[in-house]
This record gives structure tokens, C-alpha cells and sequence, in this order.
């Protein structure tokens, strides 16, 4: 198979990923506060253009349907902060990286809030952020000359970072606020990525 038919067979399979994904979470927001255990299967596929088998090949739960977008924007956190430039910052770069990540576009507030909401989604929610820290530890420690199998800078950095992008989320969809999310997640990540690297992690 040639690179050009697996490049489109693999942004074939990234789309129909994406309009069940989307399909699951349009139908549990329709559905109310507990919509999650009124959408079915066969709704999902039905509403995404797919057989139920075709939706059983991309996900084994609703719940990983629904956040599976969350989950394949944390897969790439590590190669965001790679494509930054060599020479800039440790801060700027990770508040870069993130923030285009992550508002480009910006989330749909009522899907984050059904999934902020919902315990079950919530938790499917963290473990797609989890996701993110080893790929972002690696390229930490590749930007900073530590070792992310053996120093606390890299793997705590990555975690302090996804965790400010969860609280981000909870301060953007309280009542009353009128902030970009843009905005709430740059604050979010000032409070928890340092202005520079450790010189010796081994002291710290």
C-alpha cells in the first residue's frame, strides 16, 4: 500500500472516529442532565452514518465515544511542545503548546459542561488527560536535558500541566464568567509551569 492510500485510509478512519464521537455527545446533550444513560448504540451509529459493529470497532463504551476528542488532543500535547522553537522558554513554550491545543477551537462548552457533569464522563475525561503526561514529561525532558524515566522535573511539570488544564475548564463554564477560555487556561498554566528549567535535576 502506497504512503499517499495509507495517509487517506488513516484520515478516513481519524473522520469516521470523529462523527461518532460527536454524534454520541450531540445525542446525551439532547437527552438533559442524565442523557448519557438514554443514548444507545444504535442511536449513536445510526445518528453518525455507521453500522453499530463499525461503532464497536472504534470504542467499547459511550463514555470513551464521548470523550474521545479530549483523548486525541492529549495524544498529541507531547508533539505540540516539540514543534515549539528550540530557543524558547521552558514557560513560554508549554503555555503555547497547550493553549493552541486545546483552544483551536475553542471546546464546546455545552459538550465540556455534559462531560464535566457527568461522574461517568468526567472520569473517562481524566483519563484522556492523564494521557498527555508521558508524551509532555518526554518532551519536557528533551527540552531541558533531564531524564523523564528518572527526574521528578519532567513528569511532575507534565501532570501540574494537565491539571491546570481541568481546573481551566471548571473556571471557564462557572456561572457568570465572560473570559475566553483562552484566557482562563494562559492563568491556569502560569500558576504551575516554572519561568526556568531546574540546572541540575539531580539537586532537586
Amino acid at each position: 500500500m502506497s504512503d499517499d492510500a495509507m495517509d487517506l485510509r488513516a484520515r478516513n478512519k481519524q473522520a469516521t472516529r470523529e462523527a461518532i464521537s460527536h454524534a454520541a455527545l450531540r445525542l446525551a446533550i439532547e437527552q438533559g442532565p442524565h442523557g448519557l444513560a438514554l443514548v444507545r448504540v444504535h442511536d449513536i451509529a445510526t445518528a453518525a452514518g455507521v453500522s453499530p459493529r463499525t461503532y464497536n470497532n472504534y470504542f467499547s463504551s459511550r463514555e470513551e465515544a464521548i470523550c474521545s476528542f479530549q483523548a486525541d488532543q492529549s495524544r498529541r500535547a507531547g508533539k505540540a511542545l516539540r514543534s515549539r522553537p528550540a530557543d524558547e522558554p521552558l514557560d513560554q513554550a508549554v503555555i503555547a503548546a497547550v493553549i493552541e491545543l486545546y483552544t483551536d477551537p475553542e471546546p464546546d462548552k455545552a459538550g465540556l459542561r455534559m462531560i464535566m457533569s457527568t461522574p461517568e464522563l468526567e472520569g473517562e475525561a481524566l483519563k484522556a488527560f492523564t494521557m498527555a503526561e508521558g508524551p509532555l514529561a518526554e518532551a519536557i525532558a528533551a527540552r531541558t536535558g533531564t531524564d523523564a524515566g528518572r527526574d521528578l522535573f519532567p513528569a511532575v511539570t507534565a501532570a501540574a500541566v494537565a491539571g491546570a488544564i481541568r481546573v481551566a475548564g471548571r473556571h471557564w463554564l462557572a456561572p457568570g464568567n465572560t473570559e475566553s477560555f483562552a484566557a482562563i487556561l494562559r492563568r491556569a498554566l502560569s500558576c504551575v509551569v516554572p519561568a526556568t528549567s531546574p540546572e541540575d535535576p539531580q539537586d532537586q
